[in-house]
């Protein structure tokens, strides 16, 4: 497969507002460097938490935003230089998008195909998204879900071959979300490749091929989901949660604890044989230690993150 985008020493830097300043600081990066590349038909996800730079990121390979440094190519094009070529082939799905609000789903999506010198086929998109039924209707007439299905064929009307997804599920109920699962992989099904970023663990293991995890601007790790975790499988977690703040060392006599994360109220340990569980309960009964909400649990994709941080993901 080949690469239609390629990212290199990527960063992004801001100026610091005056009253946010510290210690002398007037900027910060909001993206530090990063290199990654995107295979021709795959869903590559990049995921992380509110302010890891996500959106920043996907901003300056669409040609929304300039970098600080570094190179994209998208397509074979430069992102700075060919911005133009490049959105003339590319589809983009915002957080969230205003829509004139006097205009139905069809007389959109018939202004936006225009803008591409394109005549959309009204029929085949919204009969695509499930809103066939809706075409006369204003987008302040549909529901969240509706929205989103709608902003996702507005993407698709110059027959994009990259489409671009920024947090496409956010604020959704969790049957609206699965229908837009569906609706991505139905996408990619036709041979468009897929950029998403999200916060949700779940998305970034039903949707993508490989994923990026991202946090405080920089890329941790880049693989097939279930890689990540199978790399982590040889350990079971459990976790719980403390009235008071735990000092670690009281667990130091227990062997086969490979990790501890005490990030109060949560404890996660990381243990090599399910045998030590009684001990962890003993000790924290022994040093009066309250807790609650005791489980126990093989790796996940938030145990990735966790071991790549040090930190529970808290988005």
């Amino acid at each position: 497969m080949s690469e239609v985008i390629i990212v290199k020493n990527l960063k992004k830097t801001y100026p610091l507002p005056r009253k946010n300043r510290k210690n002398g600081e007037t900027s910060f990066d909001a993206v530090k460097g990063t290199n990654f590349s995107v295979e021709q038909g795959e869903i590559f996800g990049i995921l992380g938490p509110n302010g890891a730079g996500k959106t920043t990121t996907l901003e300056i390979i669409e040609g929304l935003t300039v970098q600080t440094s570094g190179t994209v190519s998208v397509l074979g094009l430069d992102n700075i230089k060919d911005s133009s070529k490049i959105k003339q082939q590319i589809g983009v799905q915002l957080q969230s998008s205003d829509y004139l609000p006097s205009m139905s789903l069809e007389e959109l999506l018939h202004l936006f195909a225009g803008l591409y010198g394109k005549t959309a086929d009204i029929e085949k998109l919204l009969g695509f998204v499930n809103l066939e039924n809706k075409r006369h209707s204003q987008v302040k007439d549909l529901s969240g879900g509706q929205k989103q299905r709608f902003s996702l064929a507005s993407a698709l009307v110059n027959d994009p071959k990259i489409l671009f997804l920024d947090e496409p599920t956010t604020g959704l109920d969790p049957r609206a979300r699965r229908d837009v699962w569906d609706l991505v992989r139905k996408v990619n099904e036709q041979g468009i490749t897929i950029v998403l970023t999200t916060h949700y663990m779940e998305e970034a293991e039903y949707l993508c091929q490989r994923v990026a995890i991202m946090d405080s601007g920089n890329i941790l790790a880049i693989n097939n989901p279930k890689k990540l975790i199978e790399d982590l499988s040889h350990t079971t977690q459990i976790s719980f949660l403390t009235e008071k703040e735990v000092d670690p060392k009281i667990f130091s006599s227990i062997s086969d604890i490979e990790k501890l994360y005490n990030n109060y109220p949560k404890v996660v340990i990381e243990i090599k044989s399910l045998d030590i569980i009684g001990d962890v309960v003993k000790t924290l009964q022994e040093k009066k230690i309250s807790f609650s909400s005791f489980t126990i649990k093989t790796a996940s994709l938030e145990d990735v993150y966790l071991d790549l941080t040090g930190k529970v993901y808290e988005d």
